[in-house]
């Protein structure tokens, strides 16, 4: 799993039917320390998160698993919204 923010979403008006009814938000990927890192991505939305909210997200064919039986074609999927992480300085 990593940690992103929703920085916005994305409407399509056509698209695979199984994705019908899901939400496709675009997450930051971000460092442990809440920096970004990386491109900004498209995910499946499996938590009903929303612009500007951390959440966690998993990437490959395991991003389609909220949504069975259907099965989508996605390769990162949102599983999780975060309150609040903590990390130990060293």
């Amino acid at each position: 799993m990593q940690i992103a923010k929703v920085i916005g979403d994305v409407v399509a008006t056509r698209k695979d039917r199984n994705l019908t009814g899901i939400a496709l938000l675009i997450v930051q990927p971000l460092t442990p320390d809440g920096q970004p890192v990386g491109r900004p991505l498209v995910a499946v939305d499996a938590v009903g998160a929303g612009v500007g909210e951390h959440v966690f997200f998993v990437r490959g064919k395991e991003a389609s698993f909220p949504f069975y039986p259907a099965e989508p074609p996605v390769d990162a999927g949102i599983v999780g919204i975060i309150d609040h992480w903590d990390m130990e300085e060293t």
